[in-house]
């Protein structure tokens, strides 16, 4: 959801910004409703032959943690760019052959998107750039060994592990590794 044009900023934060506007209700009487604004993000399926690229890491308030590479898309900067940047960052990878997987809007409180990309044939470009918050490996692993990551109790990143269930629900996981490898 989208935040309305009628709606005022009453506090600028670092990561969050919070609108709130007069809403019209179903009797006619109005509420004050209210929400989140944060910077989109951009995040990284990184794959190389039938091996797929992942990351463990650590945060100062996060123990460690598995993830797909990502983070905020920087003023001015394009989703593409940004997931570009991030993959070279965190994995130290680059790629010529890009797709959109998916726009995934992860609250109905807060306008932010996470658009997550799929970058194949990854090809090492240098060494890791961690931002100072960060500490983290690259992990290479097979279709089957993601799908477990992914699923469990440290990977970072509800969106991709509901996404997985889905597919495992719908019997359409083999269709993603196709995508995918």
């Amino acid at each position: 959801m989208r935040i309305p044009k009628e709606a005022k900023l009453v506090f600028k934060g670092t990561i969050f910004d919070t609108y709130q506007w007069q809403q019209k209700l179903f009797d006619g009487t109005y509420a004050t409703f209210e929400m989140l604004k944060r910077k989109y993000n951009a995040e990284v399926i990184a794959v190389s032959g039938n091996k797929i690229y992942l990351s463990r890491q650590s945060q100062p308030t996060k123990s460690e943690f598995y993830c797909i590479f990502g983070g905020r898309i920087e003023e001015g900067e394009s989703p593409l760019i940004a997931a570009k940047r991030e993959l070279a960052e965190e994995g130290g990878l680059a790629s010529d052959n890009w797709e959109l997987y998916k726009v995934f809007e992860p609250q109905h409180k807060i306008d932010w998107e996470i658009n997550t990309f799929i970058a194949r044939d990854c090809y090492k470009l240098e060494s890791t750039k961690f931002d100072a918050g960060e500490k983290g490996e690259v992990l290479e692993c097979t279709f089957d060994e993601f799908i477990d990551f992914v699923l469990s109790d440290k990977y970072w990143g509800n969106e991709l592990v509901l996404e997985v269930l889905r597919m495992k629900t719908n019997n359409t996981l083999e269709d993603f590794k196709k995508r995918l490898i």
